[in-house]
C-alpha cells in the first residue's frame, strides 16, 4: 500500500485563497495533507470540502492542521521548549505515524538557536516512536547543511536582523535531524537538485522537508517539490512537497 503525503504551508490561515489552495492540493492527489499556518478552521473546512477530504482538524491555537481521505487519529503535543505544538497523526490501518511540525521563522543566529531548542523538544516528545516507521514533516524554517541562503534576497529589515545577530548564520537544526539518524527525503532522492520551496514566486531557499528514520528510507518511493503552474504563487508563499510512502 502506498500513501501519498503532502506538506503545505498555506500562509496566514489561507484566508481568501481557498480556490487556489484547493487547486494545488487536487493537483497533488494526496491521501493525507499536513498543513502549516492552518489557524482558520472555517478555511480548512472549505478546503476539505473542495478537495473531497472528509477527515480534517485544525485549531486556532496551533499552526499545524491536517486533511485526510481516510480515518486518522490525531493529537497535538506542545513541549515546554516549543512555541508551537506538533501534530501526531495515526492513519487507520497503517502501522506508522506522521508528525507535522512548524518551527519558528526568520533567518538569524538567534532564531536558529530557538529552532534547535524546539526541534530537540519535539524529538524528545516522539522518542517512543523513533524506532518504528514514522515521518516528520513540515516547515522547518531553516536550511540544510551544505545549502546556502542569499542574504541579499531578504527584505531589508530581515537583512539587518541577520547582520545584528552575527552575519554568518550557523545552521544547526537540520543537522540535528541527520544526527538522530533521519533521512532528508528530498535530498536522498535528488542529491543534485535544489528542491527550493520559498518564496513561491522566486524560490531560492528550501524550508519544507520530509524526514524518515534511515532504517525505513527504502519505503520512500518519491519526493518532489510541486511547482510549474501559475496557481502556485496565488495559493501561498510556500511551494508544497509531496512524498509517496510504502506503508504496508
Amino acid at each position: 500500500m502506498t500513501l501519498r503525503l503532502l506538506t503545505y504551508n498555506i500562509r496566514y490561515g489561507g484566508v481568501g485563497r481557498v480556490g487556489a489552495i484547493a487547486s494545488v492540493v487536487k493537483q497533488c492527489a494526496p491521501d493525507v495533507v499536513v498543513l502549516q499556518e492552518a489557524t482558520r478552521p472555517e478555511v480548512v473546512a472549505q478546503l476539505a470540502a473542495a478537495t473531497e477530504m472528509p477527515v480534517w482538524a485544525t485549531d486556532p491555537a496551533h499552526s499545524v492542521g491536517f486533511m485526510s481521505r481516510h480515518q486518522v487519529r490525531h493529537a497535538w503535543h506542545r513541549p515546554p521548549a516549543s512555541r508551537r505544538a506538533f501534530l501526531e497523526l495515526v492513519p487507520e490501518g497503517a502501522p506508522f505515524r506522521i508528525f507535522g511540525v512548524h518551527l519558528s521563522a526568520v533567518h538569524s543566529n538567534w532564531t536558529e538557536r530557538r529552532r534547535v531548542r524546539e526541534l530537540r523538544a519535539i524529538l524528545a516528545g516522539i522518542a517512543e516512536h523513533q524506532h518504528g516507521f514514522h515521518v516528520v514533516t513540515g516547515d522547518f524554517n531553516t536550511i540544510a547543511p551544505g545549502e546556502t541562503l542569499d542574504i541579499q534576497k531578504l527584505p531589508p529589515r530581515l537583512r539587518a536582523f541577520v547582520y545584528l545577530t552575527g552575519r554568518t548564520i550557523r545552521w544547526e537544526t537540520i543537522q540535528i535531524m541527520l544526527d538522530a539518524a533521519y533521512v532528508d527525503g528530498y535530498r536522498a532522492l535528488h542529491p543534485e537538485e535544489g528542491g527550493l520551496t520559498f518564496p513561491a514566486f522566486d524560490p531560492h531557499v528550501r524550508l519544507d522537508y520530509v524526514f524518515l528514520p534511515s532504517a525505513f528510507a527504502p519505503r520512500l518511493k518519491s519526493c518532489a517539490v510541486v511547482n510549474g503552474t501559475p496557481v502556485m504563487t496565488a495559493a501561498s508563499d510556500h511551494l508544497p512537497v509531496v512524498a509517496d510512502l510504502e506503508v504496508d
